[in-house]
């Protein structure tokens, strides 16, 4: 399913766009604060990382800006309805609005698949995504304190978790 908006698309994902999305990973990773990976995987590592059914990309002009997915909280059945959500959006269509597209879409198309709980786990710094995910419903559930490692630095993340409105 697509949905448009004056000159902007968010459609399904595709394998083709595997490498416009991994470069926008990219530009995420070299900020310190998207997240904990420090090498963009390669096309099957990721592809095997997220549900195949809410993989979304935004595009304009037939340019990707901005991509999102969910993965799986858990392979036990009792979470089946649990994910977590990512968000990434490339630098020049940061502060456009793109990541509220994402993120509206995203919860729409995830309860259409029937999840009823999305998790985020943030860096505390990435004051933006916070925002964004607050701006959406999401409530901080709490702060995991030196949750990981990266480039030898412990950091917290915040956990923020959203219902769906049908449970």
């Amino acid at each position: 399913m697509s949905v448009s908006q004056p000159d902007i698309q968010i459609r399904l994902f595709h394998k083709k766009d595997y490498p416009a999305c991994a470069k926008i990973y990219k530009t995420g990773m070299d900020t310190g604060i998207a997240t904990f990976e420090t090498k963009v995987p390669d096309w099957e590592k990721w592809n095997a990382k997220f549900l195949k059914q809410c993989r979304f990309v935004v595009e304009k002009d037939q340019t990707i800006l901005g991509w999102c997915a969910l993965t799986p909280f858990s392979s036990r059945e009792v979470y089946k309805g649990v994910a977590e959500v990512t968000i990434y959006v490339a630098t020049e269509a940061q502060q456009k609005g793109i990541g509220k597209l994402l993120l509206q879409h995203l919860i729409k198309e995830s309860e259409k698949a029937n999840f009823w709980t999305l998790q985020a786990k943030i860096f505390p710094q990435n004051l933006a995504s916070i925002t964004l995910h607050e701006n959406y419903g999401f409530k901080k559930v709490g702060i995991r304190k030196k949750i990981a490692m990266r480039d030898g630095i412990w950091y917290d993340n915040v956990l923020l978790e959203r219902r769906s409105g049908f449970i």
